[in-house]
């Protein structure tokens, strides 16, 4: 019975991070979508190789709605209810659909804070390690993290040269895990 335990913990790790690694993937082009990245960038050409098979064809279906790529962000969804109705079904529960739609939402949000949080810390080291270089995924970051910087630095300009304003946004990621994602996830486990 041990066994089985060791055996079930490392098939959740695993689709969870097969999963994610993928939704990660596709939240990057929708964002990407939205800021109007380079996409001649090879990091973004990568990312839409990686995420056009499934995109492709449901795009011809489910129409983007403005400058919001309905498609993706469905996939996103579909593909967090699988890995948590995978993992559910891994631990010996049997999840109803409310449950693991609020469950899948939580996880998409928290997925996409952190993405971001981590687009911040590794601007940060890359200012103090190599400021002023350029190479592709400095250009994927800073497309990421300008829409939330600008606004931050605003509010806090720079002080003697030192810019605070990741900080500043970092503080208010931290707090949107704890005042949207943990609510979430508390009302997913009642409903499951």
């Amino acid at each position: 019975m041990a066994g089985g335990g060791y055996f079930v913990n490392a098939t959740v790790f695993l689709v969870d991070l097969l999963f994610g690694l993928y939704i990660i993937a596709v939240m990057l082009r929708f964002f990407l979508q939205i800021v109007r990245a380079d996409f001649y960038n090879p990091l973004c050409q990568a990312i839409v190789t990686v995420t056009n098979p499934p995109l492709r064809p449901m795009r011809r279906y489910i129409p983007a709605v403005g400058n919001i790529d309905s498609a993706s962000i469905l996939l996103m969804l579909s593909l967090q209810l699988l890995s948590a109705f995978l993992v559910f079904l891994l631990l010996g529960y049997s999840p109803n659909i409310a449950g693991l739609l609020v469950s899948a939402i939580a996880e998409l949000i928290s997925k996409a804070i952190y993405l971001f949080m981590i687009a911040i810390f590794v601007q940060i080291v890359l200012s103090w390690v190599a400021p002023g270089t350029y190479n592709p995924v400095v250009g994927v970051i800073d497309s990421i993290t300008t829409p939330l910087l600008r606004p931050a630095q605003r509010l806090l300009p720079p002080m003697g040269g030192l810019d605070l304003s990741p900080m500043l946004v970092i503080v208010g990621l931290t707090l949107g895990l704890m005042l949207i994602v943990a609510p979430l996830r508390d009302f997913a486990k009642a409903l499951l």
